[in-house]
């Protein structure tokens, strides 16, 4: 067995390392949209939180990031499509899991469910919406003992 020099920092393999320790998944491509971490933020209407979250995301390199509301008048209305795109699923209540899970079943299996517990209180661009999506998603990165 050989000694394996350090590699020099660059963005991608920093980012790739992150990835590992985000989702444990690493997927090596050219492209940045490939080995982005996709996150989908639901609630119900997809007209505050979850596009709030979505808009908040946007902003940051290496993720992909869209939103869906799980009501019938939902702005987007989450699809299959959306399930099987992402990596993480973001929901703002635990309504929004127990309905995932019933319209979805088994197409969740394997995916990153988090329930952000974040109320129906807010309207879009809150303030407080970005920063309790940004404490519960911090949390969920660090994961134990980080």
């Amino acid at each position: 067995m050989r000694n394996a020099e350090p590699r020099p920092f660059d963005e991608k393999s920093t980012f790739v390392a992150l990835r590992r320790r985000f989702i444990g998944i690493v997927s090596w491509s050219e492209s940045v949209n490939d080995w982005a971490v996709k996150i989908l933020f639901v609630c119900s209407r997809n007209k505050w939180r979850s596009l709030t979250a979505e808009k908040i995301y946007q902003k940051f390199a290496g993720y992909s990031v869209r939103s869906a509301g799980t009501e019938k008048g939902a702005r987007i209305k989450i699809t299959e499509c959306h399930i099987g795109w992402s990596d993480w699923i973001f929901c703002m209540e635990k309504k929004h899991v127990d309905r995932l899970r019933t319209k979805f079943g088994t197409t969740l299996d394997g995916k990153n469910i988090v329930c952000l517990h974040i109320p129906d209180d807010y309207e879009f661009m809150d303030p407080k919406v970005d920063r309790s999506v940004e404490i519960q998603t911090q949390r969920i990165y660090r994961g134990p003992g980080g």
